[in-house]
């Protein structure tokens, strides 16, 4: 599949990082060599303000790879040999935005205090973090999957 990056780009996802990813507790704490991560919630509506309907909101929640990082295991990142660090340190720390595979892991799903959209977790292996993002505003400009 090829991207065009002449074709227009779509409009920033202008929802705070709170509203992205608010704070609800999963109710797990990851073990070994997992990765906990939180991808970012669904939008409920088009940016013109029309709600969107629930099949709509499925696809955008089961194909999203933005993520938040919200616990690490005591073996990630770490040698299965000897259990020493890698080298190059741990790809990710708590609280970093990631891009996360879009298919695997152990995906759930929390529904938060505040009756919006559920909230998605996925447990991960650390190599499975594929990505750093730079910052908020970068994971703003980002789709939730490539057509």
């Amino acid at each position: 599949m090829a991207i065009d990056y002449n074709a227009k780009q779509d409009e920033p996802d202008l929802r705070s990082e709170q509203e992205c990813f608010p704070d609800v507790d999963p109710g797990i704490e990851v073990l070994g060599d997992r990765v906990l991560v939180q991808l970012r919630r669904e939008k409920v509506s088009s940016k013109g303000g029309i709600l969107l309907v629930d099949e709509t909101r499925q696809t955008l929640r089961f194909n999203e790879t933005v993520a938040k990082v919200i616990s690490i295991g005591p073996l990630a990142y770490k040698s299965p040999d000897n259990l020493e660090p890698w080298v190059e340190g741990p790809w990710c720390q708590v609280g970093d935005l990631v891009r996360t595979i879009k298919y695997g892991g152990d995906r759930f799903v929390v529904q938060p205090d505040d009756d919006g959209a559920p909230v998605v977790f996925i447990t991960v292996q650390a190599r499975e973090v594929i990505s750093k993002i730079k910052s908020f505003e970068a994971a703003q400009k980002m789709k939730a999957f490539v057509d």
